[in-house]
């Protein structure tokens, strides 16, 4: 089987491409490679913008999974124009033109942002998808889009994924545990502004295997799936990043709570995921917390700009002079 994946050498992308190539696939990677390039060499990259493709650039590609696009909060709000083109009309126009190419399946990197505040109610796919913010509007419009196309030869699965946390070979440090990781190794300290709301997390290892799960799905499942590893309040999250790095790393972690009122609270079922894919979570906080302290060499460096996707694309946009 032959898939490509758009945005495959990001965050997730240098978790998930690999374990395809294991399995036997044939995996060609689409990426401008704004934050380089950690796939293993013999991993096939296409280097080149997404609306620069036409549907005969997918020809022969028997599944397309888009993990493009800007990848959170901070870089939406620095450019909203960039934020809706790349995380609202690029999954649109490559949905199009994989459609076009008879592709088979088209699978969409999604949030659970596009829950925006759920109060302490347990959110599935069916309740409301209503966001006041520009990342989680333009991810919902991306899913809208790709799944308008969905037919007996089309088929969408849309990912809502929670927050993504752990190793990866294109390390991230501004995600939640691994934000909080990241302070209780350098400053002793981890500071939670409210530890009363609600956020999905999900483990990259979980990430890669739902992926995984929806690539070797049967052509008749379509539709919208929540995607995490557990649901959890900040202040718990918080205090599992302490347990473990305290016991592990023999250190005395504190903690400075606050109660900054934060209006994107919430949690969600994935109970759909595990019935319908045969999605199994199995990596919990404390596992995430303990992989990264086993891959620690591998990113201790923390103020390489790298690990912080903000700082790469203000940096790219000031190249470009049009900020």
């Amino acid at each position: 089987m032959k898939i490509l994946v758009a945005g495959g050498a990001g965050y997730i992308g240098s978790v998930m491409v690999p374990n395809l190539v294991e399995r036997g696939y044939d995996v060609t990677v689409l990426d401008l490679l704004w934050f380089g390039n950690n796939l293993p060499k013999n991993i096939h990259i296409l280097k080149k913008n997404i609306f620069d493709l036409s549907d005969k650039d997918l020809a022969g590609f028997d599944q397309v999974i888009f993990m493009a696009g800007l990848s959170n909060d901070p870089m939406a709000e620095f450019s909203p124009k960039d934020n809706f083109i790349q995380n609202a009309s690029a999954p649109a126009y490559l949905g199009y033109i994989a459609k076009v190419a008879g592709v088979k399946r088209f699978i969409y990197a999604g949030s659970c942002s596009v829950y925006g505040y759920t109060v302490n109610e347990l959110y599935d796919e069916t309740s409301p998808a209503i966001s006041n913010y520009p990342y989680g509007i333009s991810k919902l419009q991306g899913e809208h889009s790709v799944l308008q196309m969905k037919d007996d030869q089309f088929s969408v699965i849309a990912f809502r994924q929670g927050t993504v946390s752990g190793f990866s070979p294109r390390m991230r440090l501004d995600l939640i545990v691994n934000t909080m990781f990241k302070f209780a190794i350098e400053k002793n300290t981890i500071t939670v502004n409210n530890p009363s709301i609600w956020r999905p997390i999900l483990s990259i290892r979980d990430a890669s295997s739902a992926y995984i799960r929806a690539v070797e799905a049967n052509y008749d499942i379509s539709g919208v799936f929540n995607i995490a590893s557990g649901n959890y309040t900040v202040g718990e999250v918080a205090d599992l990043v302490k347990e473990v790095v305290d016991n592990k790393l023999g250190k005395n972690t504190q903690l400075q709570i606050k109660n900054i009122q934060d209006f994107r609270n919430y949690k969600v079922s994935f109970a759909k995921a595990m019935n319908v894919l045969s999605y199994k979570p199995n990596h919990d906080v404390k596992d995430i917390v303990s992989d990264l302290i086993d891959n620690l060499d591998n990113f201790k460096d923390f103020s390489n700009p790298n690990f912080y996707n903000i700082n790469i694309f203000r940096g790219l946009k000031e190249k470009q002079g049009n900020i």
